[in-house]
């Protein structure tokens, strides 16, 4: 008796483990030092909430321009900052709308159609700048803005990809957070 009820305990914890696996599928999490994440900084937009719509004029079915982001929360230690906005739904694995690198530490917030502040990454358009929402027709996809305090700048040239910007950030990250934004087509 004892071992047929540990063997359905065992068989229970295991499912409980895919069914956990399964809810965590496709949620974006923070590029993380050594499994510690720093949340402390509170990314905003006056376009939209957290959670909420990205407005269209946003998108590659309008002007196609960034949109206005602050944030708060910034460590002290924070030598620049790093942006990357992705889109974890895209049908081909995750989409990169936006790398952005060496930002200055006292910044605090990027205008509308920022083109003027930091070093541009390359985004999966295969261009550098922002690349707003696009998803195929008949999907909502969700677009993760990422903001990253670091320790130091980057050592990196205009059109760098997120891969190559997220390796040169490891072991420097002291402070992060992201705004999460859904459109739909």
């Amino acid at each position: 008796m004892m071992k047929i009820l540990s063997r359905g305990l065992i068989c229970l914890t295991g499912l409980l483990i895919i069914f956990m696996l399964a809810a965590c599928k496709g949620q974006e999490t923070p590029l993380s030092e050594e499994g510690a994440v720093d949340m402390s900084i509170l990314i905003t937009s006056s376009a939209f909430s957290e959670g909420g719509t990205i407005p269209r004029m946003y998108t590659c079915d309008d002007k196609n321009v960034s949109p206005p982001l602050a944030w708060t929360g910034v460590p002290t230690n924070t030598v620049s900052l790093a942006l990357i906005m992705d889109d974890p739904d895209a049908p081909a694995g995750t989409w990169v709308h936006w790398v952005l690198y060496n930002l200055p530490a006292d910044q605090t917030s990027l205008e509308q159609g920022k083109t003027d502040v930091g070093v541009d990454g390359k985004n999966d358009f295969g261009r550098t700048g922002y690349g707003g929402p696009c998803p195929p027709r008949g999907s909502n996809h969700r677009y993760y803005v990422k903001l990253y305090a670091l320790d130091k700048l980057l050592d990196l040239k205009s059109g760098a990809t997120k891969a190559q910007v997220e390796s040169a950030m490891r072991g420097h990250i002291v402070g992060q957070g992201q705004l999460i934004g859904k459109y739909g087509r």
